[in-house]
């Protein structure tokens, strides 16, 4: 027999594993567009790669803004859509650090291709984005 405390938490698991799959298709979705702006203008028409990836950044975050009040977060819940989206932009701006850091990382010191290079640096700061988000943004999330 499942004690209550264990039950909740079991529950507690299985939303989060939702959220994260949610927002993991959301991010999925800015990633690709951002991806596709970094590549055709940092390797298309050859601009410089870290100015273009934090303008894809930006772009994506916006868009990742959208779609997730949308499909992941509640918003509103607490703070006005203001100061939402300004902490949205501060914790933002972190992970662009850490994307930039990464990405230059791979492309100066590794070696990587930009397509690698930029993948990688997407992939490690999408955990910081969510949990950040999560966390210190918006609490609630869409059942």
């Amino acid at each position: 027999m499942r004690s209550g405390a264990s039950s909740s938490t079991t529950s507690f698991a299985s939303a989060e594993t939702r959220n994260i799959v949610r927002y993991f298709v959301v991010g999925g979705v800015c990633a690709l567009v951002d991806l596709v702006i970094f590549l055709g203008f940092a390797q298309g028409l050859g601009l410089p790669y870290l100015r273009v990836s934090a303008g894809s950044f930006v772009i994506a975050t916006l868009l990742n803004y959208f779609l997730s009040v949308r499909f992941v977060f509640v918003s509103g819940l607490r703070f006005r859509k203001r100061w939402e989206m300004a902490l949205v932009f501060a914790v933002s701006a972190v992970g662009l650090g850490l994307n930039q850091l990464i990405l230059a990382l791979c492309v100066e010191q590794v070696g990587l291709n930009l397509f690698f290079s930029k993948v990688t640096a997407t992939g490690c700061v999408f955990f910081w984005n969510y949990f950040a988000r999560r966390v210190l943004v918006f609490g609630g999330t869409h059942a």
